[in-house]
Formats: C-alpha cells, structure tokens, sequence
C-alpha cells in the first residue's frame, strides 16, 4: 500500500467528518410540522428564505419526533442520498443534492406570477407558529378572497295582465248624493252698475240679483232697469223660489213685476238657471201677464279670465212676446236683442272696476212702434262701471 497516497484520502475524511460530529454534539431544533409538497409548484419557492427562516427560528430544548418533522420525500419524489443517517431527523434538508430527476413533473409548469394551489397542500399537519410572515409575499401566492355564495334567487312569476275584473275592484263606480251645506247663507251681486253714453245725453242703467237659504232651497231676487235724463225708463223686480235639481242648476217659479214702461204690469214666472258645459252662466224664464201675454227671455254670458284679475265678459240677452201690446211699445216675435262686451279688473273679488261696449236692436213691430215715436231701432254705447258683490 502507498503510505504517500493514503495520507491526503484520511486528512480528507477527517476534515469531513468533524463538522458533522460537532453538529451532532449541539442542542437539535425542532423542526416543523411535515408538510405535504405533493402539489406544491417549487418553481415559486425561494429556498434561501426558507432555510434562513428555519436556522432564525429559537431553538428548543426538547427534539420533535421524527414522525413530526420528518419530510415526505417519497411523495415529492426524493429519493434520500445514499449513507445520509436516516435518524438525524433535525437536520435541515440539503436540497441541493436533491434527485429532481424522480420528483413528479406530471403536472405542466405553472408560468411566473400564476397563483399557488392550495386546495392540494395538506395544512393539518403545518406548524404555522414558527414560519416568518414578514417576508412572504401573498400578492404573488395568488390567495384571492373566496367568491361569496350567491344565495339562491327564487325565479319571479309573470305579471299577469290587467283584467276588466281588476280594473272594476280598483274603481268602483260612485254613486254618492250630492252634499249640501245646513247653514243658512245669503249673497247679493249687482253684476252691472254703470254709466251710458246715450244719443240724448248720459244714462245709467243696472242689474243685479241676490239670494237667501240653503244650496238646495232660496229666495231668488232679481232686478235690471234704466234712467235717462232723469227719468226710468224700465224697471223690473223678479221674486222666485229655486229649488237645486243637480249640482250646477235650479228650477225657479214666481213672480214678476214691471214698473216702466209705461204703466206697471205683473207676471207669472217660472224656468231654469244654471252654469251649462263650458260654463256659459245660462238663463231662460217664461212669463205668464195678466191679460193672456206671453213672453220669453234668455240670456247667456261668459268670464274670460284673461289673467286672475283682469276678466272679459260677454253677454247675450234676447226677449220674446206672443203678441203684441201697442201700449208697451212690444211686438209678437223676436222683440229686443242685446249683446255687451265688457272687461273688469278685480281689486278684490267684491270690488271690480269695469269698461265695455254695449249693442241693442229692435226687431219686427216692436222696431215699428220706436220708430213711431222718434225714437232710434239700433243703438251702441260706450259703458263703464263697477261689479259689486255683498
């Protein structure tokens, strides 16, 4: 045997085997729990983190069994170094003489920055007390929070169509009786009150109307008339009972009675009054003389409200008799007809200043009798006056 040969080959045993004794003689750490790498991608892990965390960690006094710590090398596919002590379970895994040509490579390569499975690490086993979180990057392990369960939604019905059935069960007819107040109430509006411009001279002339009672039963007055230089030239007073047969009409009977012209005559008088669609304010009364006359009067006006105050008002007025009467200066037919025009500003609603135009014609006999006597058939005049309500 070559002494000079052997010399080197023990120096170099020796030298080899002295780290490993004085390793031996050291207080072993506890090494963590077994960790299953069977589905761990090691193409991710940083080993030198690993083994810096694992020779950081306090040591302890008492080994863990080498069931504990032990690493399953059979499931990763490491087949241990020939001659490594099988009992050293505290030292840390060299895996740098690690076989990696018998680890599993059936699953493809994740690509860089894919995220960690961890649905195929076994956990129970982990011991997470000793591992080092402040260096772990779990933005690049992917841990994502888990989408929360949608609760199950119960699939909505179809709405059914509105039926005729339903339309009634949701507006039944009305039918309710008109409402009326128990008080006892009274108005009074004199609707014209005003100065004329006539041929001969100024003139005034009036008409207006009132009521006392209930919204069912009232006493009806109502007046109209004129003056001119001094004298009245026609002049009525209308007393008649209304009694409400709907919410916007009355039936009235009583009685009239002219003072001009000429001499005074009375009239039985009944008809109907009222605010007709499109509120025209609408009246028509028959009269019933004395001596077997007849006469009929209607008369129809309207309020424009221009603005809330400013109000337009025409109105219409025409007069039938049955006969004539030479004394009254009235023919049978279509005796008179009038039309105005007039616009008020309402201060206040009991207080309404007005001018207007006013338009009067005489027709048939009637027109025969005021040309006998000089006097003219057709006539405009200028007006102006005051709406007053009490």
């Amino acid at each position: 045997m070559n002494t000079t040969a052997a010399l080197p080959r023990a120096a170099l045993a020796l030298a080899l085997s002295l780290p490993l004794a004085a390793l031996a003689q050291q207080t072993p750490q506890t090494a963590p729990a077994a960790m299953d790498h069977s589905g761990m991608d090691h193409s991710r892990m940083n080993h030198a983190q690993t083994n810096d965390a694992n020779k950081n960690a306090p040591k302890k006094k008492a080994a863990a069994p080498a069931e504990a710590t032990a690493m399953d090398h059979a499931a990763m596919g490491h087949s241990p170094e020939p001659g490594a002590a099988k009992d050293d379970a505290n030292a840390a895994p060299d895996h740098s003489k690690m076989d990696h040509s018998k680890m599993d490579h059936a699953a493809p390569a994740k690509p860089a920055g894919a995220a960690m499975d961890h649905s195929k690490m076994d956990h129970s086993n982990m011991d997470h007390s000793q591992m080092d979180h402040s260096q772990m990057d779990h933005a690049a392990m992917g841990h994502t929070a888990a989408p929360r369960a949608q609760a199950s939604q119960t699939p909505r019905e179809p709405i059914p169509a509105v039926t005729d059935a339903d339309r009634t069960a949701a507006f039944p007819p009305i039918s309710l009786h008109m409402q009326h107040a128990p008080e006892f109430n009274r108005m009074v509006v004199i609707n014209r009150l005003e100065a004329v411009d006539a041929d001969r001279g100024s003139a005034q002339a009036w008409e207006g109307q009132a009521w006392f009672g209930s919204d069912t039963n009232r006493l009806w007055l109502r007046s109209e008339g004129e003056r001119e230089q001094g004298r009245t030239e026609s002049a009525n007073l209308e007393a008649l009972y209304g009694r409400a047969i709907s919410p916007w009409w009355d039936v009235v009977a009583g009685v009239r009675h002219d003072f001009r012209p000429q001499r005074a005559q009375s009239w039985a008088a009944f008809g109907v009054q009222g605010l007709s669609p499109y509120k025209f304010e609408v009246s028509a009364t028959a009269y019933l003389g004395e001596r077997g006359q007849t006469a009929l009067n209607l008369e129809a006006e309207y309020e424009l409200l221009l603005t809330n105050r400013l109000i337009l008002q025409p109105l219409v007025e025409v007069e039938f008799y049955g006969k004539d009467d030479p004394r009254r200066e009235t023919g049978a037919g279509l005796s008179t007809a009038e039309a105005g025009l007039r616009l008020r500003y309402e201060i206040s609603r009991k207080f309404a200043p007005y001018v207007g135009v006013s338009w009067e014609r005489a027709f048939g006999d009637t027109a025969d009798y005021r040309r006998a006597h000089g006097e003219r058939v057709e006539d405009t005049r200028l007006v102006a006056g005051v709406r007053l309500w009490f």
